[in-house]
């Protein structure tokens, strides 16, 4: 057996997104949200992957969403590059998914929770060996809490899990090392098999069930992840290397571009999809100060005419 890399987003978008995800989601979020306990009974993924529209599929279809029982909002998303303003986006994209709750005119008793978790291919927080962490609006100094956990950002980092297979022993053990080493397999463990939600995942990722054209989609997009973190570690090293030769401080400016460049593109592909080679250029040519202004902006388009107006104007 071989099996493809949840960590590929149109992977995890199939395992994790699929019509016959909720038992595999559910089971996940109770093990990452809920310390293991049978929290979430039931929930609804919102628009689920559908094989026949992988083709078209766009990178803001790419995150998995869930409405749970309660009408909790759960977003989940897998990111295996660090880039600039990151917490920024996930604190960005949690607030969307609450405040879209309401429609003009609801009062806001209406509004449900919303948790967004976020898994990462690199440390994202340095100061703690913890793999997951948990984050609620708290009183600075006192620490209690303010709106019931209404909003929680949870952060899993997998390069802190380091556990090998036959030291897991907890569902959330189970969990992470299918994120982390899915496509080293070559069948289904024991261990893993043993839960039935594991199971039915690595038979979604079985690459032996897949079409030609899920694979060559996921095969196309893992290789477009690993140049982004190909991109970003050269624009680490040549700042490092620029930091040596003309200054530290210069050496961290050609880093911050090169990874705000990064950035912009991916906001772009999120917003409108594919864009044309003249407006691509446009925005390679812009200094450091306007695509910073730009990754705040491109909220407000509605459409690339309204960026292509954007550029013009700072030529």
């Amino acid at each position: 057996m071989r099996f493809i890399s949840p960590k590929v987003d149109y992977a995890f978008k199939k395992i994790f997104g699929s019509e016959q995800s909720q038992e595999i989601l559910i089971s996940f979020l109770n093990a990452i949200i809920y310390n293991e306990e049978k929290i979430i009974q039931s929930l609804t993924i919102v628009n689920p992957y559908n094989p026949g529209q992988v083709m078209t599929l766009k990178e803001t279809y790419l995150d998995v969403k869930a409405v749970l029982a309660d009408g909790s909002i759960v977003v989940i998303e897998m990111q295996i590059a660090p880039m600039t303003a990151f917490n920024k986006r996930v604190a960005y994209n949690l607030a969307k998914a609450y405040s879209n709750q309401l429609k003009t005119g609801d009062d806001y008793p209406f509004l449900n929770p919303a948790i967004a978790v976020t898994i990462t291919d690199f440390i994202l927080f340095a100061n703690t060996a913890q793999v997951i962490n948990q984050f609620v609006f708290q009183e600075k100094t006192q620490k209690f809490e303010l709106l019931d956990s209404e909003l929680q950002l949870i952060f899993v980092e997998l390069p802190k899990f380091n556990k090998t297979l036959s030291e897991l022993q907890s569902l959330t053990d189970k969990w992470i090392y299918f994120l982390k080493e899915a496509a080293s397999l070559e069948s289904v463990p024991d261990n893993l098999g043993e839960v039935s939600e594991i199971e039915l995942a690595l038979n979604l990722a079985n690459q032996a069930t897949m079409t030609v054209e899920e694979l060559d989609v996921v095969d196309r997009r893992g290789m477009m992840l690993q140049d982004e973190k190909g991109r970003l570690a050269y624009a680490e090293e040549k700042g490092k290397e620029k930091g040596k030769e003309e200054g530290k401080e210069e050496g961290k400016e050609e880093g911050r571009l090169q990874q705000t460049k990064t950035l912009v593109g991916r906001l772009i592909l999120k917003r409108f999809g594919e864009i044309p080679l003249a407006i691509s250029r446009k925005i390679e040519e812009l200094p450091l100060s306007d695509l910073e202004r730009l990754t705040e902006e491109i909220f407000d388009f509605q459409s690339l005419p309204d960026l292509a107006s954007w550029l013009e104007d700072r030529q």
